[in-house]
């Protein structure tokens, strides 16, 4: 997953709204959004080639004891321990676990070397809690508003009446800030519109050199990894997905997956309702 966006209580008809792309290498297999026979309740993609007893995932709700959460990978030079813990396997701990939001990050926190560089966003559907094992700040709380985070150590807030920040002198990557923008006027126009979120993930303009991160990558494919929808021939966006979760405790959750060169594969969509905390 390289590119989440968060809408939390940002819409008095919404608890959560969540627009996320998973890049990935087309060569990793993966099966798509689906309810899981081994695990009861929980809707998530299946990342198969995580190591475990069960697959992976990077992003995925559970319907009973509701609970969401995803992880992006942090890009670094030499960041590739073979001996590191899946991060999938990390994002399992959590839906399958009963601690709530913050004691789960506060207590994974305490060994940040367990696992390669993530972002990790976790939520109770009470608080919603970011944790990022290369930021150097420890668990954040992240409050009502909008926020976005993807393979750069830091995930970003934009609160009621505030300004885009990373709580760091460290600007937010551009797909980030204008993914955080896009998602904002889509809540504001049509909170319930999945089609318009998935336009906001599916575009792919790359950010000026200028912008362009330095994340141990070629020059070629750091602008391609640049723009929101990555279209490369050999990593790229393996599936947009929305999530939407009304006060009421109803949700919906769409994904659409694509192959290489951003051939559109096909388009899921389920619903339910969960029973949200007040």
């Amino acid at each position: 997953m390289c590119l989440v966006l968060l809408g939390w209580r940002a819409h008095p008809e919404y608890r959560l709204i969540v627009a996320a792309n998973r890049d990935e290498f087309f060569s990793r297999p993966t099966e798509s959004l689906r309810w899981w026979d081994e695990v009861p309740g929980q809707l998530a993609g299946r990342d198969l080639g995580a190591a475990g007893s069960l697959p992976g995932t990077w992003l995925g709700v559970t319907r009973e004891s509701p609970r969401f959460a995803a992880v992006t990978n942090v890009r670094g030079p030499g960041e590739a321990r073979a001996d590191a813990r899946s991060r999938g396997a990390l994002l399992m701990d959590f839906l399958r676990g009963d601690a709530d939001s913050e004691k789960f990050v506060r207590d994974i926190a305490a060994a940040p070397d367990d696992y390669n560089g993530y972002n990790l966003v976790v939520s109770d559907l009470e608080t919603l809690w970011w944790h990022g094992n290369r930021s150097g700040l420890g668990p954040h709380e992240l409050g009502p508003g909008f926020h976005g985070l993807s393979n750069g150590a830091l995930a970003a807030s934009l609160p009621p009446g505030g300004g885009l920040s990373t709580g760091t002198d460290t600007p937010p990557w551009p797909k980030v800030r204008e993914g955080v923008q896009e998602l904002r006027r889509v809540v504001e126009s049509n909170p319930g519109d999945a089609a318009g979120y998935l336009a906001v993930l599916a575009d792919q303009h790359r950010a000026p050199t200028a912008e362009l991160p330095d994340t141990g990558l070629d020059t070629f494919a750091e602008r391609v990894s640049s723009a929101r929808f990555v279209n490369h021939p050999l990593h790229g966006t393996r599936c947009s997905t929305v999530l939407l979760v009304r006060e009421d405790g109803r949700f919906e959750m769409t994904e659409r997956t694509f192959g290489r060169f951003a051939r559109r594969q096909g388009t899921v969509a389920f619903h339910g309702r969960l029973d949200l905390p007040a």
